[in-house]
């Protein structure tokens, strides 16, 4: 660990929960944070699966963000996972932040997030997104009004109101952050970015990409893999990925037309992937079935997800 992480006494470190409602924009502001990707990002709701770790330097403190699921009514039992997830990370967190979209407004997902926190009987910071989309005098009288619905809840300790996508905002939050970590010496080296298995960030750069390319036609019904990380000789690394998918009509689909749509995903992950690892990446991916894997407790394993009972 680094000189900076072993003083005595100076140093504060602490857990942060991220949670919201599906596509709040937790996953960009964790990004936006934390100073590197870390987390995948995509237009479409449930994107994140998992707990993700994205580590943060503020001063003399540590701060260890831990991005989660979205938290919505769950249908299925992989959803059910992700709820869980989510409010277990809460759960063990120091402190809780509690993104709200702003054009989305208190919506039912909201509430479903204030109703948990009641039930935890715990105080979070409100962070108010996407307000950039409300530069108007209408949009900041609507910001205003939702800031102050939500302050009347009484679960909210402090607000601020950001851009996690153009950054307007996050410096300020991260230093309110950082005060507010507990004394402690720092759990990880200063210059880690994140607490995630190389071999699952692979596979959800992968996973990312799939989303983006195939948009409305496949994504909630295929995983992600990596099932061999080879470091060779020459000081690349080969790298091979499965997908998941639930019928063969599926698996077609994401092999797209004479194999076009996994040549595609494939180049753009194998690009992001080398500009990650600092090396050169033979990627390989191959497209499986496996029906029901949403059923299958080995695949939840492989996302870091509990296995929820019936």
């Amino acid at each position: 660990m680094s000189e900076t992480a072993n003083r005595s006494g100076e140093t504060r470190c602490g857990f942060v929960a991220i949670i919201g409602a599906p596509n709040a924009g937790k996953s960009t502001l964790l990004n936006a944070l934390v100073g590197s990707k870390v987390a995948i990002v995509t237009h479409k709701v449930q994107t994140t699966r998992s707990r993700i770790r994205g580590i943060a330097i503020e001063g003399d403190a540590q701060i260890i963000f831990v991005d989660t699921p979205g938290i919505f009514k769950p249908r299925r039992r992989l959803d059910r996972a992700m709820v869980e997830a989510a409010w277990g990370g809460a759960g063990d967190a120091d402190l809780i932040v509690v993104m709200v979209d702003t054009e989305r407004g208190r919506t039912a997902d909201v509430e479903r997030v204030l109703e948990g926190l009641r039930d935890q009987g715990r105080k979070a910071i409100l962070v108010l997104n996407k307000t950039d989309a409300l530069a108007s005098d209408k949009g900041r009288e609507k910001l205003l009004k939702l800031a102050s619905d939500l302050d009347a809840t009484g679960l909210f300790s402090d607000t601020f109101m950001i851009s996690a996508l153009t950054g307007d905002g996050v410096a300020d939050l991260k230093r309110h952050i950082a005060e507010r970590m507990p004394k402690g010496a720092w759990h990880y080296p200063e210059d880690q970015a994140a607490d995630v298995p190389l071999r699952s960030l692979a596979a959800e750069v992968t996973r990312e990409k799939l989303f983006l390319r195939l948009h409305d036609e496949l994504p909630y019904e295929l995983t992600v893999e990596t099932e061999q990380w080879e470091h060779k000789k020459d000081g690349s690394i080969r790298i091979q990925q499965v997908i998941y998918v639930q019928r063969e009509s599926q698996r077609k689909i994401a092999l797209g037309a004479g194999g076009q749509t996994i040549k595609t995903v494939g180049q753009l992950a194998r690009a992001e992937l080398e500009e990650m690892l600092g090396t050169k990446v033979h990627l390989f991916l191959f497209v499986k079935v496996r029906e029901n894997w949403g059923e299958d407790r080995e695949r939840y394993r492989e996302m870091g997800l509990d296995f929820p009972k019936d």
